[in-house]
């Protein structure tokens, strides 16, 4: 730990100076910073407080392949100081932790450990990706037994040590977002699923791809569920400033109903797809949860699909879903209420009730 006042590295088991203050003993280097400290306790701690809030530390629980694909991200991203896998199988997480570090020649400086619950302490971010996966053949909503289950002991634990924020990604994250606010009693701002982040990185890649312009240049989104009932909002799509509807024509390809819906059975079918050639999807994921993460920690005021609790949006209530919001440094720091036509509003609607006919059926 580090002496209070200097900000030197300190070993409890080999310092004689010590003070307990508010319940907490603190430890210096030497007996003049342990004076200092004595004169103006308030003023240390406050600084320490505000210096460990600034440290830019994301816990990962879930050392699984999404949990070592995003940490391996993360790192090669610049954006965490300090990268922690905490996981059951504590020598996978270990054996991450030692391959991640063998490459920190190669990126940006980042301490990279292995731990525990207890490392969730001062994090900025806790990503929890800790779960049963998606078999081939099954829904994410077939999930949510299994993964509630995991959750009732993983978030209590995280909770424990007042992580800021909160990333859930395991699936299905509607549902599981909505389990861990209740269980956490956290501020709605402070848990968030990963929601349809992906999913809208797959509608606007797959119209990219259609429309032959650079997916940058897309603005798309995909809202409601994670999973079969998510909405497509095509009335707002647009490439580079122009509505989809007024593009097609200029392009001159025929965009036909059949054409869109063609286009949007890719998106839903992405995952099933992969999980049927390869077993697990973890690539997009891990970059769509970087994506996250740095318009947190850079408080970026970002706009995305990310999954939070519902309170009249198009009376929707009592029930997390991804819509776009405002992400900074504080989590969700409001949501955008886009203009949807009547159809669209129906699906997200429905889109919802799915959702909360599964939480109904939960033991919370």
């Amino acid at each position: 730990m580090k002496d209070p006042v200097c900000g030197m590295e300190v070993r409890e088991d080999q310092t004689e100076h010590q003070v307990r203050y508010l319940d907490k003993t603190y430890y210096f280097c030497a007996s003049r910073c342990k004076d200092f400290f004595q004169q103006s306790p308030e003023r240390y701690v406050k600084a320490r407080h505000e210096e460990l809030k600034a440290e830019r530390k994301v816990a990962v629980v879930g050392a699984g392949q999404v949990g070592s694909t995003f940490a391996f991200a993360l790192m090669m991203s610049g954006l965490a100081s300090s990268i922690v896998l905490i996981d059951a199988q504590y020598d996978r997480a270990e054996g991450h932790v030692m391959d991640l570090n063998h490459g920190l020649l190669f990126v940006p400086p980042a301490r990279i450990n292995v731990g525990d619950y207890s490392d969730c302490e001062d994090a900025a971010i806790v990503v929890v990706t800790a779960g049963a996966g998606q078999k081939p053949g099954e829904t994410r909503l077939d999930l949510v037994r299994k993964n509630m289950d995991i959750f009732k002991s993983i978030i209590p634990q995280i909770v424990q040590h007042d992580p800021r924020i909160i990333i859930i990604v395991s699936n299905p994250v509607d549902v599981l977002t909505y389990v861990a606010l209740k269980i956490s009693e956290y501020p709605v701002n402070r848990v968030i699923g990963s929601g349809t982040v992906l999913d809208t990185a797959r509608f606007r890649y797959l119209l990219s791809k259609h429309c032959r312009v650079d997916p940058r240049n897309v603005h798309a989104y995909v809202v409601g569920e994670h999973g079969d009932s998510e909405v497509p909002v095509w009335s707002r799509v647009n490439v580079g400033g122009v509505l989809f509807r007024h593009y097609c024509p200029d392009c001159g390809k025929q965009c036909s109903q059949d054409v869109k819906d063609e286009i949007f059975n890719q998106v839903k079918g992405a995952a099933y797809e992969i999980i049927q050639k390869k077993g697990a999807t973890y690539y997009a994921i891990s970059l769509a949860l970087v994506r996250i993460v740095g318009s947190i920690l850079r408080d970026e005021n970002s706009v995305l699909t990310v999954s939070t609790l519902m309170d009249g949006y198009y009376d929707i209530s009592d029930v997390c879903l991804s819509v776009p919001v405002i992400l900074n440094r504080s989590g969700v720091s409001r949501t955008l209420k886009i203009a949807l036509d009547e159809s669209e509003i129906k699906r997200l609607q429905g889109s919802a009730d799915v959702l909360k006919n599964v939480i109904k059926g939960l033991d919370i």
